[in-house]
């Protein structure tokens, strides 16, 4: 696979210098890198007729700069003052910080679960709770120096956004944007190491214990979890950016610049063992740098048993924080052994869906509109965004009323257009409905959680019948030759088909493609699997499970860039948002008997609120993704209901 945004950025980047890279990786999470899930790709572009349905655009999460989407609020009236917002109490999200809490103050943390920031709260309570900011010099600095540092990455978000959709792509005008985001990455880094950090942060904690200590009778409802987590999770960024050594960065900057362009030749050659040697480097230094983060030090490093994580969870930690190796195991074995007889009966199956009706003339003008007007009646707002096209889909966020998303069209298909939009539209309004706070708490939760907004809205939503009875409607409007029915339309962009590329996979088969390559990078890491034995594993597995033969390298192994990138845990991350996905649409319905309905008659909007209220605007409150279904949805991540909806799904069509 190619990484789409990927292409456009880090190659220009770490071509101009190795500086650039070190200075933006210093300041940014190592789930910064782009990766597609799905490659919305022409019909002329594809191996097979099928090749065209399914696209789930890339996983579209930008950090560029150090950040991805922040932005406020439109349901839960988040304030500027995250010790003001009416956030939620997260069961799930426990502070590792070890604030001393009188027997008191802990009996009233434990019979007030919602009182903190419950809106039916007594006005003259709410009045009463004294804010951490007022009595906490240190807490007040360390709050304003995050909010600057959040500001100066989105400053540079909004300079990367213009190099990929506006900026002139000439060397000269790539050269130049990279020094000014290498200015802007010196001063990111400056900052986000400041030696004061650790004291402003311990300052604050004893600042925290005093304020708790003193509370009334009255005043012990107030638990100050934001605050907590806030201290945690500032902690724990800048303890694992000081672990890692300044010679490994270095190391580890250089290896990714090289290895991205040894990935370039040898896809290009077919060749894997032109990028072999190279390989081992990225597993090797990806180890080494996950290494350095494990600690003794029970705030971070521990993996709440009193041991260290594994190697691999490590790694997995950096884009799906809280979710253990083994944790992956159980599901996606569970996945795995339901769907391999599925996926069987499908492939084997008389019942062939023609693809024709996504196919013909569709003036991209046309497109566009009908793009809009979808889109924004599903919820994402043009006030605080808009859409762009690019030659690859992606979503980015400056701040609280900009997050933008881009697709992009083919004047002789049309799904592509229209599934890329909703995807991005799934991650859009994730972030336009996070908090306020510019701070970490208001983050999106991981990788497989954002991912799992994108495809409730793109597989649950407009995958469904009743989305193509309501949207077939709007494509007979506007282009007079479009002739097909709704049950065409829902066959056509259910279609299945075993593929060799997992970008070009239908949603049921493309679960194995993540499952195989899960397999193969913890193997790797665990030294169970040599790096030579890939390809040989890769082919015979996807025999297998597929009955795919791989011709060659650049069609087996080598399709993906994640590996170059030393992003290794990252492909776990799409399954997870899959299996997510189908429990929260699950979980919805329950909640919203009429989903369907409404999805049939366009409306959008209980939708769009239960998400918001189930998932949006909860941040990083929870520690994990599975504390926060656990708590939102009385259960953890289960994939049953992946399982049934896959298994509904497709034995009804086929």
């Amino acid at each position: 696979m190619i990484d789409m945004i990927f292409r456009l950025s880090v190659k220009i980047m770490f071509a101009i210098s190795v500086t650039i890279s070190l200075l933006a990786f210093s300041v940014q999470p190592s789930h910064s890198f782009l990766f597609p899930d799905r490659d919305h790709r022409s019909a002329s572009s594809t191996r097979s007729s099928v090749g065209i349905r399914n696209r789930h655009s890339h996983i579209s999460l930008l950090q560029l700069g150090g950040f991805l989407f922040s932005t406020k609020s439109t349901s839960t009236g988040a304030s500027a003052s995250v010790s003001n917002k009416a956030s939620s109490v997260c069961k799930g999200s426990k502070s590792n910080i070890n604030l001393k809490m009188s027997a008191a103050t802990d009996a009233a943390a434990d019979t007030s679960t919602d009182t903190e920031n419950n809106a039916s709260t007594p006005e003259s309570i709410v009045h009463k709770k004294q804010l951490l900011e007022d009595v906490s010099p240190s807490y007040t600095k360390l709050v304003t120096q995050l909010k600057s540092i959040t500001q100066l990455k989105r400053t540079s978000a909004v300079l990367d956004y213009d190099r990929m959709v506006l900026m002139p792509q000439s060397d000269a005008s790539s050269k130049q944007r990279g020094k000014q985001l290498s200015v802007l990455a010196s001063i990111i880094h400056e900052k986000a190491t400041d030696e004061s950090i650790p004291s402003l942060i311990e300052t604050s904690i004893a600042d925290l214990e005093k304020l708790l200590s003193s509370q009334s009778q009255s005043e012990q409802q107030y638990e100050y979890k934001d605050e907590r987590r806030i201290l945690q999770l500032t902690k724990e960024a800048y303890e694992k950016k000081i672990r890692i050594p300044s010679e490994l960065e270095a190391r580890k900057a250089e290896l990714s610049s090289a290895a991205y362009s040894s990935w370039v030749k040898a896809r290009e050659a077919k060749d894997f063992d032109m990028f072999a040697p190279t390989l081992k480097d990225c597993f090797a230094t990806a180890m080494e740098v996950a290494t350095s983060i494990q600690t003794d030090d029970t705030d971070t490093g521990i993996d709440g048993t009193g041991e260290k994580k594994s190697l691999y969870t490590q790694m997995l930690d950096e884009f799906e924080m809280g979710m253990k190796g083994e944790r992956i195991d159980e599901i996606f074995s569970q996945i795995e052994s339901a769907l391999k007889p599925l996926i069987q009966k499908v492939l084997t199956s008389q019942h062939k869906p023609s693809t024709n009706p996504l196919k013909g003339k569709f003036e991209i003008s046309k497109q566009k509109e009908i793009n809009e007007k979808i889109i924004t009646t599903m919820g994402f707002h043009l006030d605080h965004g808009r859409i762009d096209q690019s030659v690859h889909p992606f979503t980015m966020s400056f701040g609280p009323a900009d997050v933008r998303i881009t697709s992009r069209f083919n004047e002789d298909e049309w799904f592509q257009g229209l599934a890329a939009t909703i995807h991005e539209g799934g991650h859009a309004m994730y972030e336009q409905n996070i908090g306020d706070s510019d701070l970490d708490i208001d983050e999106h939760l991981s990788m497989g959680m954002h991912e799992s907004q994108s495809l409730f809205w793109e597989r649950h939503v407009g995958m469904s019948k009743e989305f193509c009875n309501w949207s077939t409607s709007i494509f007979k409007e506007t282009f007079d030759d479009f002739t097909y029915d709704a049950n065409d339309v829902y066959d056509a962009i259910n279609a299945v088909e075993a593929s060799p590329i997992r970008v070009e996979a239908d949603e049921l088969t493309y679960p194995l493609h993540v499952i195989l390559r899960y397999k193969i990078e913890r193997e790797t890491v665990d030294g169970r699997m040599e790096v030579n034995d890939i390809p040989k594993h890769w082919n015979q597995q996807m025999k297998d499970v597929l009955n795919v033969t791989i011709e060659n390298d650049a069609l087996g192994c080598l399709q993906d860039v994640h590996w170059s990138a030393l992003a290794i845990g990252y492909f776990p991350t799409y399954l997870i948002g899959s299996a997510t996905a189908a429990q929260l649409a699950f979980y919805c319905k329950k909640d919203n008997p009429d989903m369907y309905q409404q999805i049939e008659q366009g409306e959008f909007g209980q939708i769009k609120s239960w998400l918001t209220d189930k998932v949006h605007r909860h941040g990083r409150r929870y520690e994990s993704l599975d504390a926060l279904l656990e708590d939102q949805l009385g259960e953890p991540l289960n994939p049953k209901y992946f399982i049934d909806y896959l298994t509904n799904k497709y034995t009804e069509l086929y």
